[in-house]
């Protein structure tokens, strides 16, 4: 029931910005050892996040055993690795997809884990960051190449006109005639194609809006990764935390954990409180 609240959760957060897509990219490349851990498939990860790959359609290989087509050309695949950003009491990792340039194509959203044991703590949230990548409608797509050279040829299609006499002081016009043939020109079909992506469930949905009183107003001061929001008190209402999305940030809240993100110009605190998803708008002062 937890993985099914945040997988909604996921849908709901992106449905307002553009989808991240992977279909370029036919293969997933998982190391054997993480930078994060000491040994090979520590904790199990590698056999784990290999395996969630595979289930949701991606083709996924360990890093020493590349296929012949990806160990020729590495920009086939993206490179997992895991954000390791735990502390004494509590387990939390990202997933982080990098191309054969090691630029990052996805951060997913942190997963957490307050389990003891340290498998079963990354087991739990590893999954939870994959939601992220599980709400991704994959279908691998390879980019079209064309390395015939477009050519258009305009012989013989323009035609000089007479030049119209006008009166001294104005600018002679010559108009230009432009014959083009189906022999002579080159295109590519512009048809919009259908879209697969389907509307994520609904879920029970609470919209608190707030107002524009001094009161009210939330200033933001920087911190490592992202902003504290401090109201006139002053005290520390929010912390706001970076995402590889711009406007987008996880929030460490009091009571409820949560995503502020910016949408029509406007702030949002969104947040489950039990079984319903609660949108508080905020009045953020950068």
């Amino acid at each position: 029931m937890k993985n099914l609240f945040l997988l909604l959760f996921v849908l709901t957060v992106f449905s307002g910005y553009p989808q991240v897509s992977l279909n370029e990219y036919k293969y997933i490349i998982v190391p054997k050892k993480f930078d994060a851990f000491k040994k090979e498939n520590q904790y199990k990860t590698s056999t784990l996040i290999k395996h969630l790959f595979v289930q949701k359609g991606y083709n996924t290989v360990y890093e020493d055993a590349l296929p012949e087509d990806l160990n020729s050309n590495r920009c086939l695949g993206l490179l997992v690795s895991i954000n390791n950003e735990s502390s004494m009491f509590t387990t939390k990792s990202a997933l982080v997809l990098k191309d054969c340039s090691s630029q990052v194509i996805l951060t997913t959203l942190t997963g957490s884990s307050k389990i003891k044991e340290f498998e079963g703590a990354y087991r739990e949230s590893i999954k939870e960051a994959f939601a992220t990548i599980a709400a991704l409608d994959y279908v691998y797509a390879p980019k079209e190449k064309n390395n015939e050279p477009v050519t258009i040829s305009f012989k013989n299609d323009v035609k000089r006109m007479e030049k119209k006499k006008e009166p001294k002081n104005i600018v002679d016009e010559v108009v230009v005639k432009q014959v083009a043939t189906p022999e002579e020109q080159v295109y590519k079909s512009k048809e919009p194609v259908d879209s697969k992506i389907e509307k994520a469930e609904q879920v029970s949905k609470e919209i608190v809006v707030g107002d524009n009183n001094d009161s009210n107003i939330l200033y933001a001061q920087e911190i490592p990764n992202g902003f504290q929001l401090v109201d006139n008190a002053p005290k520390i209402r929010l912390k706001l935390y970076k995402t590889s999305m711009p406007n987008v940030y996880t929030v460490k809240h009091d009571k409820d954990n949560g995503v502020v993100y910016k949408k029509d110009g406007k702030w949002y605190f969104e947040y489950y409180s039990g079984n319903t998803l609660k949108t508080e708008e905020l009045n953020i002062k950068f």
